[in-house]
């Protein structure tokens, strides 16, 4: 067994509150693409990963 931890996935109300929108602002930015979004289960559930979040910060940040 390995030591590697596994980075639990975000909800989309996490990443609302992360970075400051409201969720449907979340779910539009996922559906246009604009963050990568990951579906799980039969309900097709979005989630996120938080390198990706981390890195659409950087990237609005540098555009401002």
């Amino acid at each position: 067994m390995t030591d590697r931890k596994i980075n639990p996935m975000l909800t989309t109300s996490d990443v609302a509150r992360l970075l400051n929108v409201h969720i449907n602002t979340v779910r539009r930015w996922s559906n246009q693409g604009i963050i990568k979004t990951y579906r799980i289960g039969s309900r097709g559930d979005r989630r996120f990963d938080r390198k990706d979040i981390e890195q659409f910060l950087r990237r609005k940040t540098r555009i401002k």
